[in-house]
């Protein structure tokens, strides 16, 4: 049994100081800046991790809405919240699977790269349905498959190299195993919503001034360091795997590789 939901010790920092500008940051501005044009009152964001799209929320809606953060992780929680928002966020620590709030309580719930790791997608959906208030809109965000996100997948392969007998998954598994349309159209159907009212491949590019601080964001910022070491591998020569894997076709010098990611809309 994998806990791919272990975001611990100093994950969340390098989360935030690494992976947050290296893949997260482009699909925060796009998910805030739709969430903005429906001009909602009340707006529950689940699985906020570190609090990027929580900040652009804040940024984007100001004193025009009331936003509530959650987050599972406690740690992730406590890092978001020092960095602090533009205005004023409710944070609560909160699982998906069973919101703390009433039925019909928000205008919105939104949600990035959150749903792969809920254990049962149709019933946290419901969950989303349940407390959005009538006409109220659900929008979430999914990676594609890793082979659309070039470091994600140097880095897989990497690991496959070097413990060829146990490779890591967790990247591959999780964060880019929910990406088949039909069976997220299916799970959102299970959630109580009707068909999606739109589902967009949304492509960006992800940019690290060196091909070692992209392997880094990877091997020290996400649960696959907890694979690593789990292993009795060094986080260092992991490191330096998915360096040599991102350079062999990226080069030395800054790397500039293809993210990808489905962005779903689904109302109440």
């Amino acid at each position: 049994m994998h806990d791919d939901k272990r975001f611990t010790g100093s994950i969340a920092a390098l989360y935030e100081s690494h992976l947050v500008p290296l893949i997260f940051e482009p699909y925060a501005d796009d998910i805030a800046a739709r969430t903005a044009a429906l001009r909602p009152r009340r707006v529950l964001e689940i699985a906020a991790g570190t609090g990027i799209v929580t900040r652009r929320l804040a940024s984007t809606l100001g004193n025009a809405a009331r936003i509530v953060a959650t987050d599972l992780n406690v740690t992730m929680l406590e890092e978001a919240r020092a960095r602090g928002t533009a205005h004023p966020v409710e944070w609560r620590q909160a699982d998906a699977m069973q919101l703390p709030f009433d039925d019909g309580a928000f205008d919105a719930v939104v949600c990035e790269f959150g749903a792969m790791f809920f254990p049962d997608k149709g019933k946290a959906f419901a969950e989303a349905r349940r407390v959005l208030a009538p006409g109220g809109t659900f929008l979430f965000n999914v990676w594609d498959r890793i082979e659309d996100n070039d470091f994600a997948d140097d880095v897989t392969r990497a690991m496959a190299a070097m413990f060829p007998s146990d490779p890591p998954r967790f990247l591959a598994r999780t964060p880019h195993g929910y990406h088949d349309r039909a069976t997220i159209e299916r799970d959102v159907r299970l959630g109580g919503f009707g068909d999606v009212a739109a589902f967009e491949t949304v492509t960006a590019r992800s940019r690290a001034d060196s091909a070692e601080r992209a392997a880094f964001a990877y091997c020290h910022g996400t649960p696959l360091r907890n694979e690593i070491e789990e292993r009795g591998g060094s986080l260092d020569d992991a490191t330096q795997a998915g360096t040599r894997a991102i350079a062999r076709r990226f080069g030395n010098g800054a790397v500039d590789g293809k993210i990808q990611a489905h962005v779903i809309v689904a109302r109440r």
